[in-house]
C-alpha cells in the first residue's frame, strides 16, 4: 500500500517538475521523508500490536489452565462423597460402640436388680396355692386389730391357726391387715 502512495507520490513530483524543478524536487523530498516517517511509525505500531497480541494469547492459555473441567469438579464430587461417607462410618461405628457399651452396662445392673431380686424371694415363705376344706364349718367372725397376726388370734378364739388360713384362703399369713373381717372355724 505504501509503495502505491509512494508512487504515486513520485508521478505527481515528475509532473510538476516541469514548472519549477527545485521547488519540486525539494517537495518530493520532504514527502518522501513524511512517507518514511509515517512507514516507521507504523511499523513501530505494529510491533507493538503483535506484542499486545502475544501478551492476550498468554493470558488465554493461563485462563484456560485456571478453569476446572466438568470431569475435574464431577472427580472432587466424587472425592468429597467418599470423604463424607467414611467420616459417616466411623461416627456411626463409634456411635455403635458407646450404645453396646451402655447396653452392656445397663444388662449388667439388671442382671444384679433381678439376682438381688430372686435372692429376697427365696427367703420369703412360700405362699400358699391350695387350701383344705376340712375345717369346722361353724364359727364367728373376727376384725383384725392392730398388732393381731394368724397365731395371736388363734390363740384368742381358740382356733386352729390353719384353719383360719384354710377358710379365709390367706395366701401370705403375714399379710393380714388392720380393719379385715376373718372368719373364725370353731372359734368363740
Amino acid at each position: 500500500m505504501w509503495k502505491r502512495f509512494l508512487a504515486g507520490g513520485v508521478l505527481a513530483a515528475s509532473a510538476f517538475a516541469q514548472n519549477s524543478p527545485q521547488i519540486d524536487l525539494a517537495n518530493l523530498r520532504e514527502d518522501v521523508r513524511g512517507l518514511t516517517q509515517r512507514i516507521g511509525d507504523l511499523a513501530l505500531r505494529l510491533e507493538q500490536l503483535e506484542r499486545e497480541n502475544a501478551e492476550l494469547r498468554q493470558k488465554a492459555s493461563t485462563a484456560d489452565k485456571s478453569y476446572a473441567t466438568v470431569a475435574q469438579l464431577n472427580e472432587s464430587i466424587a472425592e468429597a462423597n467418599r470423604s463424607l461417607r467414611a467420616s459417616v462410618a466411623a461416627a456411626k461405628s463409634e456411635t455403635l460402640q458407646q450404645v453396646s457399651a451402655q447396653l452392656e452396662k445397663l444388662g449388667k445392673q439388671t442382671n444384679a436388680a433381678l439376682d438381688s431380686l430372686a435372692k429376697s424371694s427365696a427367703t420369703r415363705p412360700t405362699v400358699q396355692t391350695s387350701f383344705a376344706e376340712d375345717y369346722v364349718k361353724e364359727g364367728v367372725s373376727y376384725t383384725v386389730q392392730k398388732g393381731d397376726s394368724i397365731a395371736s388370734i388363734a390363740k384368742k378364739t381358740g382356733a386352729k391357726q390353719q384353719d383360719i388360713i384354710n377358710a379365709n384362703k390367706i395366701s401370705d399369713p403375714s399379710r393380714i391387715v388392720v380393719g379385715q373381717t376373718l372368719f373364725i372355724p370353731g372359734g368363740k
